[in-house]
């Protein structure tokens, strides 16, 4: 693989994460930014993420000041003329992603590939207005994305073979873990799922089964432990399809059926409570509790990292 030439469009945490990541495998790396404050707080993002590494001796001063001038900020488009693969990661919104994306893809060369970070928004949607839509697909990381080591690459209906290899073989250089997303649907596997899950400990805790700092026990020491390792489909071979089976028939007809955001979500949205961003959601985050949570999922999420992927 000697696509080494990446552009990123946004200037956000994904945005910055995702930078280091290719600077720090080599690529040359550059950033599309709306201003310079944008560019300074994105270093800035980079100097936080790096600082773990540094604190543990997995880098030197040196060495992290080496990436971080490494990567390039500009204000100019034109910047990605020259780019192999773009990633975007900037506003959730459909309109703004589809203008960006027209603009950008008439200035790009015939054979860049292009990659839309979204978190569910239709591929085929963004792609509308795109040239080149064979080209087009969704990359989409998982936060904090210098430690996640999951790459959804989602297909769009008009999306090529040889793209989706190329981004498989630049997340394999990475050292991450891609799946393919063979079609464009509705919060691709990985977001399918966690709502799946959220939905049910919403209807749990509403039931008054359990608390919330119940189920999320039950998450981390039971479900969380196994799925550090294996899927729920080898989780299920390996306990027993005929177990799973039985339960399922009298199990399935009580889980929750939901088709709209649940009264406890609803509830929080509706009072700004959106979690640590606003010092509370579910659990209360105030006085210095919300820098507390972050870097203990960092701390955790290292060791689970080291546990599991860092020799491979």
């Amino acid at each position: 693989m000697n696509k080494k030439k990446i552009g990123i469009a946004g200037a956000g945490t994904m945005s910055s994460s995702m930078a280091l990541i290719f600077a720090r495998n080599g690529f040359d790396t550059v950033v599309h930014v709306r201003s310079l404050a944008s560019a300074e707080r994105a270093e800035n993002s980079i100097r936080i993420a790096l600082s773990s590494d540094l604190e543990a001796g997995l880098l030197t001063e040196e060495e992290a000041e080496k990436i971080i001038s490494s990567i390039k900020f500009s204000m100019n488009p034109h910047c990605f003329a020259d780019r192999d693969l773009i990633v975007e990661s900037i506003a959730e919104n459909l309109e703004i992603k589809q203008k960006y994306w027209e603009e950008i893809s008439q200035l790009v060369s015939d054979s860049c590939v292009l990659a839309t970070n979204t978190s569910g928004l239709s591929i085929n949607g963004i792609a509308k207005n795109i040239k080149g839509k064979k080209r087009f697909l969704g990359m989409h990381w998982f936060n904090p994305p210098h430690l996640v080591p999951l790459i959804e690459i989602i297909k769009g209906d008009e999306t090529d073979d040889a793209s989706a290899a190329l981004v498989w073989d630049i997340a394999l250089e990475l050292k991450k873990k891609p799946v393919i997303c063979k079609k464009d649907a509705a919060g691709f596997i990985a977001n399918r799922i966690q709502y799946a899950i959220l939905r049910e400990c919403m209807e749990i805790v509403e039931r008054g089964i359990a608390a919330p700092e119940a189920v999320d026990a039950a998450m981390k020491y039971g479900l969380g432990f196994r799925y550090a390792a294996l899927g729920p489909f080898e989780v299920a071979d390996l306990g027993g399809l005929d177990i799973f089976y039985h339960i399922s028939e009298y199990l399935n007809a009580d889980l929750s059926n939901a088709t709209e955001p649940q009264k406890l979500l609803r509830d929080c949205f509706n009072e700004g409570n959106f979690g640590v961003k606003t010092g509370k959601g579910i659990y209360d985050y105030s006085d210095g509790r919300d820098k507390e949570v972050l870097q203990q999922r960092e701390v955790l999420f290292n060791k689970i990292y080291d546990a599991l992927y860092r020799e491979e």
